[in-house]
Formats: C-alpha cells, structure tokens, sequence
C-alpha cells in the first residue's frame, strides 16, 4: 500500500510517497524512485503483526465509526452474540449508509447509542467481548 508522507531532507519539506516492499522502501519523490533498506523495516512488520493480532480471542474492544453520523438502526442489543463481519449498526454520514460490523466473534456487553441518535467520531458505540475458543 503507498503512503504519502512529508518528509525534511536537508532542511527542505518533501512530499514523497512510500511502499514498502520485499524488506525494503520504495520511495517516489519529484519523478524519481529510490531503493532504501533501513533498519527500521522489521519494526514496521511487526506493527502490523500485533495489529493483526488483537483480533484474537479475548480481545475485548469498542466499535465505534471514523465519521460522525445519525444512527439509522442498532442491529444488536446487550447479551446477543455476534460474529465477526456482522453487521451491529447502521449509521447514516453524508448522505449515505454506513454499516458498522463487529471486528470479533462475541457478546455484546454494552450498547451506548440508540436509532435517531446524532453521534460524533471515534465515539464508543457499542462494546464487544469476544467469546474464548470453547464457549463458541
């Protein structure tokens, strides 16, 4: 995935982009593309490894959505189970529908919106437990 960034190279700001690739950066900046291997490059893996692994059981977490919206519907209600990639609520921002879906498979332990109302970003929606690997 490329990622634009501004850089200072020299005392002078630099809009470049970066993909990592193979164990190593590419970096594109005014036509040109170069070829960097940092020592850093092990690090960023391992980020997203941990990202990656805090879908695991017994993450217990918050849903919530990156924009503010009105809130069209609550699909769920505390106590209902719930697998991941379900649909919990469905949150209208801009003009369009936004289905918010459950990031583990588990209970819904707490509801904190309801149908009509106005919320705003990166608020908690609904919170989720996730369920251990035997009482699925």
């Amino acid at each position: 995935m490329v990622e634009k960034r501004r850089v200072t190279v020299d005392g002078e700001e630099l809009e470049v982009e970066m993909e990592f690739d193979e164990g190593r950066w590419e970096v594109s900046v005014g036509g040109r593309t170069f070829s960097i291997t940092t020592d850093s490059s092990p690090r960023i893996q391992k980020r997203k490894r941990i990202a990656r692994s805090e879908k695991k059981i017994g993450f217990s977490g918050s849903i919530s959505s990156a924009i503010p919206g009105k809130i069209v519907s609550v699909l769920v209600s505390e106590g209902d189970k719930v697998s991941e990639g379900e649909v919990v609520v469905v949150l209208e921002a801009m003009k369009m529908q936004n289905e918010i879906k459950a990031v583990v498979n588990g209970v819904v332990r707490k509801v904190n919106c309801e149908t009509g109302e106005k919320v705003e970003a990166n608020v908690p929606l609904i919170e989720i437990e996730s369920l251990s690997e035997g009482s699925e």
